[in-house]
């Protein structure tokens, strides 16, 4: 089976810069080895369930990219289906720059990072924008974030590959540094209230 964002990623240049570099027969051979990866698995919508935001690409009529950090509550990026990633887009700048690149060109990019565990996820797809579907909005609402939600974004993917973690710093977010603290100061006390004995 050939592996579906291969087909994608590696164009005719990309695959002549393979051939000069020296990596084109491993890579043809990968391409034609492994799954499609061209729908949600289990694994991958674990993933996503625990993030807390993405960058999303999109291409402008100009030709130049987009990319736009996403965030919100971890699971704010939703499985609508096995091909269909969903997430409510909140009020922001005000710029645009997404909605108006997704009304001319629909090819789009997912990038979700996970420093902690050096783990990146990359999707290929095709997304577009709902502002006036007030039930899938609900549906993709986050419960108790006040943030004003303006549209949806569907995401329908065509591919997704996970990235080496090689080079991937390690960092902590706010919360898991403040939890690691929480967890200190206990053992710290408890190793206080041992050497009393």
């Amino acid at each position: 089976m050939v592996r579906k964002f291969t087909q994608i990623a590696f164009t005719p240049a990309v695959k002549v810069a393979q051939e000069q570099r020296g990596s084109r027969q491993t890579y043809a051979r990968f391409e034609q080895n492994g799954p499609s990866n061209d729908t949600i698995t289990p694994e991958i919508e674990e993933f996503i369930a625990q993030m807390d935001g993405f960058y999303l690409g999109t291409v402008g009529s100009n030709g130049y990219p987009y990319i736009q950090f996403r965030g919100g509550q971890p699971g704010f990026l939703k499985a609508v289906d096995e091909k269909t990633l969903g997430f409510a887009d909140f009020k922001g700048n005000v710029q645009y720059v997404t909605v108006g690149n997704l009304d001319e060109n629909d090819k789009a990019f997912l990038f979700l990072m996970d420093y902690r565990h050096r783990r990146r996820l990359k999707i290929w797809g095709r997304a577009m924008y709902v502002e006036d579907d007030s039930e899938l909005i609900e549906s993709l609402k986050l419960p108790n974030y006040e943030a004003e939600v303006e549209r949806v974004i569907l995401f329908h993917i065509e591919a997704w590959n996970w990235n080496c973690p090689q080079h991937i710093p390690i960092r902590y977010s706010e919360q898991e540094v403040a939890a690691l603290q929480a967890r200190i100061n206990e053992l710290e006390e408890l190793l206080a209230k041992k050497q009393q004995i």
